[in-house]
């Protein structure tokens, strides 16, 4: 069937299939770090409760048959060769099979570590990596031509991130239709990177003209991914332009860039050659009948469960970063439905003092990349995932999102327990654990030019409100590591 292969997708695909695999390579690293401190068997959430109360089919995962802080090392690990292999281009030097197995192979492990992960999984970019990978399988490898249905798929799902992000900011805050959410959101959003500062200076009607060709990139855009070439690829190029301005704005993990290798897969080398000095198509074989076979069933799958997320884009109560099953394939995306107007931060401080009064002198725990110290310029972390400093901005804004494993987190500084202060970039207490540990409530503004020349200081605080009183071991005892649960 001459219609299923698109060989001038050839190179749309090898881009595609490295970066996906490159992200997963990051997801994996980042599970392996950050886990003992955040889900491990003393972690804040531990697993093994977690999975006393779900079952397998609450929660499809690996670690139901056992689990063990061993085991989910090997799993993170296993997983994260296996990526830099496809990123190094293992998939085209196997058969054909045996590629589709090992991006097989990634999205089991990853999907294990998801459906445990609780909170600090819950994230639109997991839903996404699984997604994303899962279909990247069935774009086959060197031995075949892209399939065409598959490059469909893609588009889709490109489609559903874009518009669905799109949408919601439209139905939702106010100041997305007024042009003005800019005003506020490189200084509100969860981690500002090292440009931020300067983001939030732009003069206002260069904000409102940022969020006019925001409007137009998610909303209009995206249909034109479905015209024929050269349109698709103009539109997919300029959805890459956009993602790269939000890297270089802010942190959101690996959100932009798995957009952006979204966008690349429609790409076509036809299009690229009118501007670049680009090979031929590469000469494939016919595809075999079994891979065309399985290629038919999952556009099938997905056209099935696509009902959901378009129904859902449809729909004023319009659902945010929603996977409809459990296996997270075919979901709804979108971010930032509304804007902060105002940045909270929790400080959280210790004192070697048993009994404070309002003389104590406290000290900062530091963080690496949520704002704390006024004079520290923001990081740039993204792709890389800190979970627990995401769950910190969370936290400011309300104390709910805290409230099931806040009190495990100090708990663990009162006791300077090594996986957590690893999360950190700075513990106050290295000698020995502080007597108390609290938090507080800080109003944090982006200085001006004028306060950054003369102070140094990129923020300014102010604080608000008690978020968490003194505490000291006693009172958290029972959260402590290696407290019985």
């Amino acid at each position: 069937m001459e219609w299923f292969a698109a060989p001038e997708y050839w190179l749309g695909r090898e881009v595609f299939q490295r970066l996906t695999a490159g992200i997963y390579l990051i997801a994996f690293l980042d599970a392996a770090n950050q886990f003992r401190a955040l889900i491990g068997e003393h972690g804040m959430l531990p697993v093994p409760r977690f999975l006393a109360r779900t079952g397998f089919r609450g929660s499809p995962s690996l670690f139901h048959w056992h689990y063990s802080d061993r085991l989910f090392t090997a799993t993170a690990t296993v997983g994260a060769l296996t990526s830099a292999a496809l990123l190094a281009g293992a998939g085209n030097a196997v058969p054909l099979w045996a590629a589709l197995l090992l991006w097989a192979l990634l999205w089991v492990l990853y999907l294990s570590i998801v459906n445990v992960g609780q909170t600090w999984y819950a994230f639109g970019w997991e839903s996404l990596l699984l997604e994303t990978g899962f279909t990247a399988a069935f774009l086959g490898n060197d031995d075949v031509a892209p399939p065409v249905l598959v490059l469909w798929l893609l588009r889709w799902l490109l489609f559903r991130v874009e518009f669905g992000a799109g949408l919601i900011k439209w139905r939702g805050d106010a100041c997305w239709r007024k042009l003005t959410c800019l005003y506020y959101h490189h200084e509100t959003q969860p981690m500002p990177g090292p440009f931020s500062w300067f983001f939030h200076h732009l003069p206002k009607p260069l904000h409102r003209a940022e969020v006019a060709a925001n409007h137009v990139v998610q909303l209009v855009v995206p249909f034109v991914l479905f015209l024929p070439q050269p349109a698709a690829t103009v539109a997919a190029l300029l959805i890459t332009v956009t993602q790269l301005w939000l890297v270089l704005s802010g942190n959101f993990a690996w959100l932009n860039w798995l957009t952006i290798a979204l966008a690349l897969s429609a790409v076509d080398a036809d299009t690229l050659r009118r501007v670049l000095p680009l090979p031929a198509d590469p000469a494939y074989a016919g595809q075999p009948g079994w891979f065309q076979l399985l290629v038919g069933a999952f556009t099938a799958l997905v056209l099935a469960l696509s009902y959901g997320p378009a129904r859902n884009l449809l729909t004023r109560g319009q659902l945010m970063n929603f996977s409809f099953n459990r296996l997270h394939l075919v979901n709804a995306y979108g971010a930032f439905g509304s804007i902060n107007r105002v940045r909270y931060e929790v400080v959280v401080e210790g004192t070697t003092e048993p009994l404070p009064d309002r003389h104590t002198t406290w000290r900062e725990y530091g963080f690496k990349g949520k704002p704390g110290e006024p004079h520290r310029m923001p990081r740039q972390f993204a792709p890389y995932h800190l979970r627990l400093d995401w769950l910190m901005w969370f936290a400011a804004i309300s104390p709910s999102y805290a409230r099931p494993w806040f009190a495990a987190f100090v708990a663990r500084l009162l006791v300077n327990d090594p996986d957590t202060l690893a999360l950190l970039r700075h513990n106050p207490f290295p000698d020995r654990p502080p007597a108390c540990v609290r938090a507080t409530l800080h109003r944090y503004r982006f200085t001006d030019l004028h306060q950054l020349r003369a102070t140094g200081a990129w923020w300014e605080r102010t604080p608000v409100r008690d978020f968490l009183p003194p505490v000291t071991i006693e009172d958290v005892a029972h959260l402590a590591p290696g407290h019985r649960r």
